[in-house]
């Protein structure tokens, strides 16, 4: 019981992580640069995701403009698009596979077919933890490289996103959940290994009869 519960809670933080994959992807504040006029009026705040750019006005006005050509952009940008995607595809995929091995569901077969369906859930959520968990550092590595340069003038430098953050928080979700589905699918096996069946002895008795039925014979 104590297993399913822990699955069952490793299930929720994978889910909150597939949403949270999903929503950082698709936000447009991965980086941040906020410019302030000698007017308070204009005011406006400049942001940049994986696949649009963005600028909130202090009247209210929001626009936003499509990155249409790849080859364009930043080699990090190209790498966080295809982790990021390859990370929300494999998130989903793990949330498919652990639903069918998790214990207190009624799918996947036998219990042996379910704990292995359960570990292939888990190495999933990892695979899609490490994917989403290298752009954004790479991303948040290249803003802050860019903001200690002394060479970028002040307008040009960015700070970190909430979108950053919630891809960070995300991975951390997703790695959380496949290591706990990972680790408790073989816990069955691993106590079947420490204390091995004992091995049932067959009785001689038809040995010793053997040998009365001998010694009658000489009497």
């Amino acid at each position: 019981m104590a297993s399913a519960g822990l699955q069952f809670f490793a299930f929720m933080l994978a889910l909150f992580g597939v949403f949270g994959d999903i929503t950082a992807t698709l936000l447009p504040n991965w980086k941040v640069n906020a410019d302030v006029g000698s007017n308070i009026i204009t005011a406006i705040t400049q942001m940049q995701g994986l696949w649009m750019d963005c600028t909130w006005y202090s009247t209210g006005m929001f626009s936003c403009t499509l990155k249409y050509s790849v080859l364009s952009l930043p080699v990090y940008i190209q790498t966080a698009r295809t982790t990021m995607v390859l990370s929300c595809i494999l998130s989903a995929l793990g949330i498919c596979i652990a639903t069918v091995g998790m214990k207190c569901t009624k799918l996947g077969g036998d219990a042996d077919s379910k704990s292995h369906t359960c570990f292939a859930g888990g190495v999933f959520f990892i695979l899609a933890g490490v994917f989403g968990l290298v752009p954004t550092s790479w991303y948040t590595r290249e803003i802050i490289s860019n903001f200690m340069d002394q060479t970028i003038p002040e307008s040009s430098k960015h700070e970190p996103g909430g979108a950053v953050y919630i891809g960070f928080i995300s991975a951390g979700f997703l790695l959380i959940a496949g290591v706990i589905f990972c680790t408790s699918c073989f816990k069955k096996q691993q106590g079947a290994w420490i204390y091995p069946p004992k091995q049932q002895h067959l009785p001689s008795t038809p040995q010793e009869n053997h040998a009365g039925y001998n010694l009658k014979d000489y009497v």
